[in-house]
Order: C-alpha cells, then sequence, then structure tokens
C-alpha cells in the first residue's frame, strides 16, 4: 500500500538503512559515533581523538616492577559530505520501496563508495607486505602469509579478521582457491556469487572496486643507510640514489633494511621477517643522490613499543618492492582494530521544509528538503559528517 506522505523520519530511516547495506571497509572496521557535533558550534573540520590501548610488560619474578601508563591517540577530522537531488510533490506520494530504489538508492551508493573510497585509501599506511607486486593472488599462501604477518603483529584471532579484495585479486583468488578445504555450501557460494565468503583461511573475504592502484616512486641507484640512525627514529638518511629527481620515493612504497627484523610487540622477540617500512612522504634524492626518507614504523629496539630488533647499521642496503613507476593493484588483509572511521551528528538547520537525522550502529546520516514555490520541486540533500584514521598499522597487511 502507498504511503499518502513520505515523512523526513522514514526517508531518513530508509536511507541509513541503505547506507549500512551498501558499505563494505566502512562496516568491518572500529566505528565511533560521536553526537556532540549535532550542535551549531561544532561542525565539519572538527577533530576528535580516539585513544590507543596501552600495553603492559611483563615482570620477571616477584618484585613489584609497575610501569608507566602510556595511552596514545590518533585524530580524526570530520568532513561533510552527501548528495543532492530534486524531485517533484508527485514523486514524494511513492511508497518507501520505489521512492528508495528510484531515488534514495543511487545517492547513496555514490555517498557509500566515497566513504569506503576515502578509507581504503589509508593503505599507503600499511607498511606490511605480502606476494609479488603484478601477480595476483593464486594460492592459499598469499592469504596465510598475510595472516602470519598479522599474527606477528600480535592481531587477534577472534574472527574479526578481514580480506578487501580488487576486482582482478577477487577473480584470481576465486578461480585458484574454489573448492579449496571448502563445504559444499561454500564452494556453491563461490560459483553463484563469486566470492571466497566469511571464515575461509582465518578471513572474511570481500570484493571492492575502491580498492586503489599504488605506484612506486621513480626509484634509481643502490639505496641505502647513511649515518647514525637513533632510537625511535621516524625518519631515516640515506644515499646512493640516483642523481636529483623528483619523488623518487612516493607515499606508501615499501622496503626493507637490511638486517633490520620485525619483533613481536607483546614479547619483543625477533620474527624472523625484515621489517616492512612505509614512506609516509614524498623523498627526492639531492645532487649528491642523498635522501632522507619519513617512514613508519618508527624505529625502537627496546621497551613496550618496541618494532624492531635493532637499528640499520650505516651502509646497510635499503630494498624496495616493485618496479619503479609502475602501478599496482593493492588489497588489504587485515584486523578491523587497525582501522577507525568516526561520524558525527550534523547541525539539524531551522526554516526548512523538513530535516531528520539518525544514527545506528555507527552511521549517521542527515536528509533535509526545502520547497522551491515556483517550480514545485523539493530540493533535497543527504549529509554525511564523518572522518578515517589508521589505529594499528600492524594488524593490516
Amino acid at each position: 500500500m502507498s504511503n499518502t506522505l513520505l515523512t523526513a523520519d522514514i526517508i531518513t530511516n530508509e536511507s541509513l538503512d541503505v547506507l549500512s547495506n551498501e558499505i563494505v571497509f566502512a562496516k568491518n572496521v572500529r566505528r565511533r559515533y560521536d553526537d556532540k557535533f549535532g550542535n551549531e558550534s561544532l561542525q565539519a573540520g572538527e577533530t576528535i581523538k580516539i585513544r590507543k590501548p596501552d600495553r603492559g610488560t611483563y615482570r620477571s619474578g616477584a618484585t613489584y616492577t609497575p610501569d608507566d601508563i602510556t595511552e596514545s591517540s590518533v585524530d580524526i577530522t570530520l568532513a561533510q559530505g552527501g548528495a543532492d537531488c530534486n524531485f517533484t510533490t508527485k514523486e514524494l506520494s511513492l511508497d518507501i520501496a520505489m521512492f528508495s530504489e528510484r531515488i534514495l538508492k543511487p545517492r547513496i551508493v555514490t555517498i557509500a563508495n566515497e566513504i569506503d573510497r576515502q578509507g581504503l585509501a589509508l593503505y599507503s599506511s600499511v607498511y606490511n607486505q605480502v606476494g609479488t607486486p603484478g601477480t595476483s593472488p593464486n594460492s592459499s599462501s598469499f592469504f596465510l602469509d598475510a595472516g602470519a604477518k598479522l599474527d606477528n603483529g600480535a592481531a587477534p584471532r577472534d574472527g574479526k579478521r578481514h580480506a578487501i579484495l580488487s576486482p582482478r585479486h577477487n577473480a584470481s583468488t576465486v578461480g585458484a582457491l574454489q573448492g579449496l578445504f571448502n563445504s559444499q555450501g561454500r564452494i556453491s557460494d563461490q560459483y553463484t556469487k563469486g566470492l571466497m565468503g566469511k571464515d575461509t583461511l582465518g578471513l572474511n573475504f570481500y570484493q571492492s572496486q575502491n580498492t586503489p592502484s599504488h605506484t612506486v616512486g621513480a626509484l634509481g641507484g643502490t639505496p641505502a643507510m647513511n649515518g647514525t640512525t637513533l632510537n625511535g627514529a621516524t625518519q631515516i638518511v640515506t644515499n646512493g640514489w640516483t642523481a636529483s629527481a623528483a619523488a623518487r620515493v612516493k607515499v606508501g612504497d615499501v622496503f626493507t633494511i637490511a638486517n633490520v627484523y620485525s619483533v613481536n610487540p607483546i614479547t619483543g622477540q625477533n620474527t624472523g621477517y625484515l621489517q616492512d617500512f612505509t614512506a609516509t612522504a614524498i623523498g627526492s634524492s639531492d645532487g649528491s643522490g642523498n635522501m632522507t626518507i619519513q617512514i613508519s614504523p618508527a624505529i625502537i629496539t627496546s621497551g613496550k613499543f618496541a618494532t624492531v630488533n635493532a637499528v640499520p647499521v650505516t651502509t646497510a642496503l635499503l630494498t624496495f618492492t616493485g618496479t619503479a613507476s609502475t602501478a599496482y593493484s593493492t588489497s588489504l588483509v587485515y584486523h578491523e582494530d587497525a582501522f577507525a572511521m568516526a561520524m558525527g551528528d550534523l547541525y539539524m538547520p531551522s526554516g526548512v521544509d523538513m530535516a531528520s537525522k539518525k544514527s545506528l550502529d555507527g552511521m549517521s546520516i542527515r536528509f533535509t528538503r526545502a520547497y522551491d514555490v515556483n517550480n514545485d520541486k523539493l530540493p533535497s540533500r543527504l549529509d554525511v559528517l564523518f572522518g578515517w584514521a589508521v589505529l594499528r598499522a600492524a594488524h593490516a597487511c
């Protein structure tokens, strides 16, 4: 039975339902909802802080040895976005299912894709990497190796590990792994849906066309460490590069340093894997082939936030992943606490035809409608206020 009038609450509730169904990446990360932004003084551009948990230090023996509580936080700056439409009073008389399919869904799909796109752009902050750039996953070892990186980063095995694959990587994975150690029901899902499904190889699998590609920097030369690196360093000094050229190293380029191994963040034990580092800023060599590279993670050799077994020695060689100036598809394996998305309520305006906002499970959306008396139109807008941050890069690969 058709509604005689679609109210703001009906439209907003349906919008939130569609948004929750359409997002992929944002559905499987830590979400924080903050209603303090729903007032006149706090709007887009405001920053909230999300606390990162402290780590404990093991005490050997019976003597009480307290360690300092060291809680850090990450900032998330909320930005406003949305989608708009201009429908007629006749379309307002549609039943909600038809109104949703014809008018709401096309716009909310756009919003959901942008939310996911911005989140997946955080790949450049992830330093763990497995596989060979340019080779799509074609065996279970790709995902088992990624799971091992998460294990070495102390990511929990609690059913909240996910894999979000590019369309190309998904096609290769399903083709290579269909039927592998799976029940008949899962094989059927792979055949009918073209997806690996949930709880496979310790991961819940998803596909997204919003996974970005990464183009490796120009590189060049034989880069090596140059000089002493201090414990706690977030940048390294290198030489051996081809002389001056912009963007030899791009944000998101991954590399290792000879004899610098990762350590388990809980036990501090050497994992046997060379530590992956990612560049956090563009790096350019000078006329003598020198370059300072901003890196993540920091080089920390001791204490409860240790990342590596040793600082790199002078002349230690750097090995970059991928071929210079080449673009590669990216996919992510991660635990949901690796990333965080925050949403806030937007201010509810007065003096409009109708307005409503709804929040559920860390998601929030606002619908606002005016009336154009000259053309008998209803200019309407859907708005969201959200932001992203990396919480625990070690829990992603």
